[in-house]
């Protein structure tokens, strides 16, 4: 079943003819693999406008993770998953972070200023909430629950992409794989991309998964007991055909390898 709209609220943010938040890749995968891409659009709501930036800003990182919706679909292609992915930038409301913490919806992202971001009354922060995060994440969770409740084992990895440089320092990793409480899967993915690749692997970098800041892998992973990853990419090298292929072939091999272990 599609899901349905955003109900209509005294301060609606989505107009009846915007898309759901919700973007769903493959819904009827049969395999053991769960993907999330929360990062994966850079739409804004027209009654937000442009938030005050211009189109360049609102293509840069700071708005989405450039490449990894690409990546995600082809992964998911290759895994036969599930794909759930979010179509609004992260400058509207980020759907991987906690509602409660600033950076949900900041008012600075890296070092530019987002006008429409400030001074927010509590009513428009509720509006993104109800009619972007809430949507997505419930229709995160009824699927899972659909899987839980036939018996289904899952495995959940989320898709992001990060800068090369990042506040004027560069990031010398190409892949990076973020998790806290999964001892399994994870390091069992880190020793086949260091085995597998030349890479420079980040291991929890360049960020780190924690229950105060993220929530895809704290809420719809360790909650429930899945073994669960995030990988970062990094965005200068997503671009083109050849290389969202050659990712998603690096990740769908490192997932089987690691699932296999677990087996």
């Amino acid at each position: 079943m599609s899901p349905q709209p955003p109900a209509v609220l005294p301060h609606r943010l989505l107009a009846v003819d915007e898309p759901h938040p919700l973007e769903v890749f493959n819904p009827q995968g049969g395999s053991d693999f769960f993907l999330i891409c929360e990062h994966a659009g850079r739409l804004v709501p027209a009654r937000l406008g442009t938030l005050g930036l211009d189109e360049a800003d609102r293509s840069r990182h700071i708005a989405w993770d450039i490449g990894a919706r690409d990546i995600a679909m082809e992964l998911a292609r290759l895994l036969d998953a599930p794909l759930y992915m979010q179509r609004y930038s992260r400058l509207v409301c980020d759907c991987n972070r906690q509602p409660d913490v600033a950076s949900f919806i900041p008012d600075i992202s890296e070092t530019t200023v987002i006008p429409g971001n400030a001074n927010l009354p509590p009513e428009e922060i509720e509006a993104r909430v109800a009619e972007i995060f809430q949507p997505f994440h419930d229709a995160v969770t009824q699927a899972l629950d659909a899987r839980d409740a036939a018996g289904r084992r899952t495995i959940l990895a989320t898709v992001h992409s990060f800068t090369p440089v990042y506040k004027g320092v560069s990031r010398p990793w190409q892949i990076g794989v973020l998790f806290n409480r999964d001892t399994v899967l994870s390091p069992q993915i880190v020793r086949y991309l260091e085995a597998n690749t030349d890479y420079e692997v980040g291991v929890n970098q360049p960020y780190a998964v924690g229950d105060d800041t993220d929530y895809a892998i704290p809420v719809h992973g360790e909650k429930r007991g899945y073994p669960c990853v995030e990988f970062e990419i990094r965005n200068d090298l997503t671009g083109g055909r050849q290389a969202v292929e050659d990712w998603a072939g690096l990740l769908a091999d490192s997932l089987r390898h690691a699932a296999g272990t677990m087996a």
